[in-house]
């Protein structure tokens, strides 16, 4: 077999993917902090506050993901073909057969999963499209929090959440999403890479895949 090496992801997907990476390892690890503090003092010897430094931390977090999402947004409108929002979604028959038949060989129904996307299928591009809308949820939730008196966020924040309770509520809720989401991203990109040895994981580093050379 001989395989042929196609560029895939541009060099913008692939700092959107390391940023957002870097910004919920950050959100989740000071947001559980900010959550269940083990001081709200100063730190015996120094003017540290805990909590303070946290939150700055996780404020800066919160502006790495918003660019990020951002920039996926510019993306899906403006990318590669691999990158923009309709080759992603199942709205050809092409498009839904793959994602049947990617649902189907997760769940072991079948090993004859024979058509390798270069970029996501269906299902995958589904999903990262419905964690795309959730993330904009989360970013109106976390900056309602963070700037309560700023007019554009306090708008936005009260039409979805109602207040500061609920928005807080649904902003802790959301987080266990994305780690759920992470978890399960991981195992399933290990999955395909064992499957098709297309470089899936690779490519995230160089923006390249390879496939199988079509023989004339």
């Amino acid at each position: 077999m001989i395989y042929e090496e196609k560029h895939v992801w541009s060099i913008l997907l692939r700092l959107y993917h390391w940023s957002l990476v870097i910004a919920l390892i950050a959100l989740t690890v000071t947001g559980f902090y900010i959550n269940a503090p083990w001081t709200q003092t100063t730190l015996e010897g120094t003017g540290l506050y805990p909590v303070q430094t946290m939150r700055n931390i996780h404020g800066l977090a919160g502006y790495l993901f918003t660019a990020a999402i951002l920039a996926r947004l510019f993306l899906l409108l403006f990318g590669n073909r691999q990158e923009r929002i309709m080759s992603m979604l199942p709205l050809t028959r092409r498009n839904f057969r793959n994602m049947i038949n990617a649902v189907r060989a997760y769940l072991y129904m079948h090993d004859d999963y024979t058509e390798v996307r270069l970029g996501h299928n269906i299902l995958a591009g589904t999903s990262y499209i419905l964690t795309f809308i959730i993330a904009l949820f989360q970013i109106t939730s976390g900056f309602y929090l963070r700037l309560p008196e700023n007019t554009f966020w306090q708008n936005w924040g009260v039409t979805f959440f109602g207040n500061q309770q609920y928005a807080r509520f649904i902003h802790h809720l959301l987080m266990w999403y994305f780690i759920i989401f992470t978890v399960v991203h991981l195992y399933l990109v290990i999955w395909n890479e064992l499957k098709h040895r297309d470089g899936l994981i690779s490519s995230i580093l160089s923006g390249n895949k390879f496939r199988l050379r079509k023989l004339k």
